[in-house]
């Protein structure tokens, strides 16, 4: 099977790179086009993957086409495929755009799968999301599966968590990352030297969220463990609840989901 990718920015890819390293796709079986004829360059020098001079040699070429272009060029990429990609299974990445709008531009014949990635896949730890479109198989599922779960976890939901999903998962690594700068930028006020204290920072998140993942308890629960009555970890608890830091957080996932849901309707 060919899989094809439209648009060959960050996303793509660490998805393209994933499925190599993961074999689940040889490099001559992937096509790549973008409107930048530069970024395919440098992608195929990357992977050794084969280059498209147009999005719909991608679609004549793949059975499988990965769209990871802008929301607002959606349509444009999708004109390209309304022909060539008529029978084939679309996967969409593009945040906003819903599987009714996928299907008017691709026809009524197209498979369409709307997916929210996120840049952890990159370093193969990525948390994706999909949602099935109505002319899409379980046959499609798996392949989605296959491609996804090359570069991280993936979990087939209702297309109206999507925007949920992209305002959580598909924006929280920008959070986290402020996050670990904030706790960097307090240890270097606390006399930590700048390097050590991004060490420590970035260590402790990444072995706290493996224990969430690897212990199977609540989160409460692990917290709990590290916090001795009248400790230093609930001095610092109290003032990250005085500073509002929860409140901040699930201000952020609103703010993200309802921004994700603007930018399908003007899709």
């Amino acid at each position: 099977m060919k899989l094809g990718f439209i648009g060959c920015g960050k996303m793509a890819t660490a998805l393209v790179e994933g499925v190599l390293d993961a074999g689940a796709f040889s490099a001559d079986e992937i096509v790549v086009s973008d409107a930048y004829p530069a970024a395919v360059e440098a992608l195929v020098r990357k992977t050794n993957v084969q280059p498209a001079q147009t999005n719909a040699e991608v679609a004549a070429t793949a059975e499988t086409v990965v769209i990871c272009v802008k929301p607002g060029d959606a349509a444009l990429a999708l004109a390209d495929l309304r022909e060539a990609g008529a029978d084939k299974l679309l996967i969409s990445i593009m945040a906003g755009v819903t599987l009714s709008r996928l299907q008017a531009l691709a026809g009524e014949k197209a498979r369409v799968v709307r997916v929210m990635p996120n840049t952890p896949a990159l370093v193969g730890r990525g948390a994706s999301a999909y949602a099935l479109g109505g002319n899409a198989t379980p046959d499609d599922a798996a392949v989605v599966e296959k491609i996804l779960g090359a570069v991280g976890t993936v979990f087939q939901v209702k297309e109206s968590l999507l925007d949920a999903v992209t305002g959580l998962s598909g924006s929280g690594p920008a959070y986290v990352y402020l996050v670990i700068e904030a706790m960097s930028d307090a240890g270097v006020l606390m006399g930590l030297p700048r390097d050590l204290a991004l060490q420590l920072s970035a260590q402790t998140v990444a072995g706290s969220a493996e224990m969430v993942l690897k212990s199977g308890m609540h989160p409460a629960q692990l917290k709990d463990a590290v916090t001795s009555p009248g400790g230093t970890t609930i001095a610092g608890l109290e003032a990250l609840e005085a500073g509002g830091l929860r409140a901040a957080f699930l201000s952020a996932v609103r703010a993200a989901t309802e921004r994700s849901r603007e930018l399908g309707a003007g899709s």
